[in-house]
């Protein structure tokens, strides 16, 4: 068994920290051996075998005046702490007083409980007849104790006395061990032997592996190589029947097809030789630098003979059409320009010229040039032909007409002829032609590349179906989708629209002199036709919104303004013949240019329908301002007719523009000056008469109302020439034979009045004025003389009335 010790104190001081909290204190310990036999009463150690150790504990707990006793087994812990037993033993002790008395062991308190793996059944009744043994007090503990430290010393003496007897047993024991140990270290040599080698194995393994990913990395990486080399070599590799229409292919409309797919490849492969389409890493490659540079060459001998031929095509065209007469209006028969087949023809090639623009971009250059030189002879002959037999075939007085000079008089009567043929000659041009240069300007913009937008104007198809000339509008289609249906872009730089205004302008650059000429010619004719012509113009500018419109709208504008120019000539010569009218001879009642602008100016509103109206209303302004400073001018020559010329010719102005000025504000506002005119040229040539008349009678009054500003009425009959014997003279020379006077005055009025019908008008005005003025001096005379007698108001109004 192993060595155990009662007097241990370091065993105790384990026990009780193993019993604590218990309030119990360990009396005995003892340190023992798990064994298969029994400890005897004689201290022999009987049957089993070394175990492990356990210790047994003796403690006692004191309550009250008794004291408990109670065996506990403690057993080591894995980390070798002790650790305690439920206790099963407890007895009873008696008053130590009273002496030793036998303990009453109740069955209890005297049954050992241990689990079964502290003791085993035999140990615990040999424990049990141990204690059965020893009858004796607590108070004898002491003498229990040294008696269990000599038995144990006994044991231990003859444990080793057991262990001196096996000694051979021992030696055989401790060979073994050492044989043990030998074999032990033998096997650890080799183990390390064979953990060198396979850790040279496990090195040799994982470089296999390194070795084999990589094999396998550069097995991958040179199959995606092949896969992209072959990717290279394709997009390196020029097909042979590409390469021969490229370089030498025919450009006829059946082999349009082969060149258009030879371009869209040939593009496509530019396009893959660049980066982003070609990797970097690929673009500095010697064969695509040289695969690059042969289909650099390829590209430009495509585009060198692509444009070769398409400038040989477009004057091809043109010189067909020129030497065709039919194409052109003849004598007798207007044609309108029909380019039908010409853009029909031209279509054939536009995704030629897209691809080309794609190429090279400037070959568009003079592309465009040679199009639109040729095409230019073509728009000038038809615009000129067209104009020649317009001209020629309109009816139209050749003999210009003067309005205003060499008329004097109010009979006479200009040329009345119907001139508006000449103006639905110009109406008729715009008609054919600006349709047509829109046209062509928008299929220009977009066959030739432009990315600008076009839009036919409303108007220019409105007019073409009015002209009854529909059946062709499916052939005038443009065909801009077909041309690039692909092309989506909305809006254009400045550069690239002032690029289409320079060949829009030698597209079309010579054809306003036909329009011009046309415009001199229908103003010779008739200058009011320029009223006409403007209109016509202005309802065509509007429409011209569009970037391909350009020089339409340039063209447009310079017509109106030579129509302005025109017409403004014809304003200033007709206000020169108005001033001329100034030094003619004396002349008597309505001057001529006073009738003859009214008839004027309802040919002008017969001519303008609604359009033109600031151009007319300032013709309007012109004419009859110059018209009145002429009036006066003449006038003046002879003060003593002056008013009498000026209400005649006022009158005559209104009655000729009553009409017109109703619908005509501006003709409206010189009726309002001419009749505040009139009215006051009235009122002085009717107060001429009335004075020459009377001119005493309202002489006398005029100096009664001088006085009567510094004196009071009472004074003035004292004044020298205003005493009372003077106003009867005054009254007897002015009144008497009253109605001689005021036919005499009827007769002076009637005598030198050219126009008849103003007579009733201008005598009624007469006789009101001169009873406003009687009235006046009968007032004045009852104020001043109120005792004199002189004849009443009533009695000269109905003298008065009744002549």
């Amino acid at each position: 068994m192993a060595k155990s010790s009662a007097d241990d104190e370091e065993l105790r001081r384990a026990c009780e920290v193993a019993i604590e909290g218990t309030k119990q204190q360990i009396v005995m310990s003892i340190r023992v051996a798990k064994t298969s036999g029994i400890i005897g009463i004689s201290g022999k150690l009987s049957r089993g075998a070394m175990a492990k150790p356990r210790v047994l504990a003796i403690s006692t707990k004191a309550k009250g005046q008794r004291t408990k006793a109670f065996l506990r087994v403690l057993k080591y812990s894995n980390g070798g702490v002790l650790e305690e037993n439920t206790p099963a033993i407890t007895k009873q002790q008696a008053n130590p007083q009273n002496g030793p008395v036998p303990s009453v062991a109740e069955e209890g308190e005297m049954t050992v409980t241990v689990e079964r793996d502290l003791v085993s059944q035999a140990e615990e009744e040999d424990m049990e007849s141990l204690l059965g043994t020893y009858v004796m007090g607590i108070g004898e503990a002491e003498a229990f104790s040294e008696r269990l430290k000599r038995e144990l010393q006994a044991l231990e003496a003859a444990n080793v006395h057991a262990i001196l007897e096996n000694e051979p047993l021992i030696d055989e024991v401790l060979h073994g061990l050492e044989s043990a140990t030998n074999c032990v270290e033998d096997m650890d040599e080799w183990l390390g032997i064979f953990n060198v080698k396979l850790r040279h194995m496990r090195e040799d393994i994982e470089s296999i592996e390194t070795r084999n990913n990589k094999l396998e990395m550069q097995s991958v990486n040179n199959k995606a190589l092949i896969e992209e080399l072959d990717k290279l070599l394709e997009r390196l590799r020029i097909p042979s029947e590409y390469a021969a229409c490229l370089t030498g292919g025919s450009f006829d409309e059946s082999r349009m097809p082969k060149n258009i797919e030879a371009c869209e490849w040939l593009t496509n492969a530019l396009q893959g030789l660049e980066v982003p389409s070609l990797d970097s890493s690929f673009s500095n490659m010697r064969a695509v630098k040289e695969k690059r540079a042969e289909v650099d060459k390829l590209k430009t001998t495509f585009v060198r003979r692509a444009s070769e031929f398409l400038r040989t095509y477009f004057s091809s065209l043109v010189d067909f059409m020129m030497s065709d007469k039919s194409y052109f209006s003849q004598r007798g028969q207007l044609k309108r320009p029909d380019h039908a087949d010409l853009r029909y023809k031209c279509r054939t090639y536009a995704r030629l010229l897209q691809h080309l623009r794609s190429l090279d971009k400037n070959c568009l250059g003079p592309l465009r040039k040679a199009y639109c030189t040729s095409l230019n002879l073509l728009l000038r002959r038809e615009a000129r032909e067209f104009a020649n037999e317009l001209r020629s075939s309109t009816k139209a007085s050749k003999n210009p007409i003067v309005w205003f000079e060499g008329l004097t008089g109010l009979n006479q009567s200009v040329n009345n002829a119907d001139t508006s043929a000449a103006s639905e000659a110009y109406a008729k041009m715009l008609t054919i032609f600006i349709p047509l240069l829109v046209d062509e300007s928008s299929f220009f913009a977009h066959f030739m590349c432009f990315e600008v937008p076009t839009l036919l104007p409303p108007e220019g198809i409105a007019n073409r179906n009015k002209a009854g000339d529909d059946k062709d509008d499916a052939d005038d289609d443009l065909g801009i989708i077909d041309i690039d249906e692909n092309d989506n872009k909305a809006g254009q730089n400045s550069a690239d629209l002032e690029a289409l205004n320079e060949s829009l302008h030698d597209l079309l650059d010579g054809i306003q002199e036909d329009f011009f000429a046309v415009v001199d010619w229908a103003g010779k004719i008739d200058p009011m036709c320029c009223i006409s012509m403007h209109g016509i113009t202005e309802r065509y500018i509007p429409g011209q919104k569009a970037d391909a419109a350009g020089f339409v709208r340039i063209l447009l504008d310079d017509l109106e303004s030579r129509i302005s120019v025109q017409f403004s000539r014809f304003v200033e010569e007709t206000c020169h013949q108005i001033e001329r009218n100034e030094r003619n001879v004396r002349q008597l009642g309505v001057l001529s240019f006073i009738p003859r602008f009214a008839t004027l100016a309802t040919r002008m509103e017969h001519y303008i329908q609604g359009q033109s109206r600031d151009l007319v209303d300032q013709a309007y302004t012109k004419f009859v301002t110059i018209m009145f400073v002429t009036l006066d001018k003449i006038a003046q020559t002879d003060l003593k007719y002056q008013d009498i010329m000026l209400l005649e010719n006022y009158a005559s102005f209104q009655n000729s523009l009553y009409d017109l000025a109703n619908v005509v504000p501006t003709l409206a506002k010189f009726y309002h000056q001419a009749s505040e005119s009139y009215e006051q040229a009235c009122a002085r040539h009717i107060n001429t008469i009335i004075y020459y008349q009377f001119e005493r009678l309202f002489q006398f009054a005029r100096r009664i109302e001088d006085l009567m500003c510094t004196i009071t009425p009472e004074e003035i009959p004292f004044q020298i020439g205003l005493s009372k014997a003077d106003l009867r003279k005054v009254i007897k020379h002015g009144l008497s034979g009253v109605d001689k006077s005021i036919t005499a005055m009827y007769k002076r009025l009637q005598k030198n009045l050219a126009s008849e019908e103003l007579l009733p008008s201008l005598w009624d005005k007469c006789k009101k004025e001169f009873l406003d003025k009687y009235e006046s001096f009968v007032k004045l005379i009852n104020k001043v003389y109120p005792t004199e007698t002189i004849p009443s108001i009533s009695e000269m109004r109905g003298l008065l009335a009744s002549m």
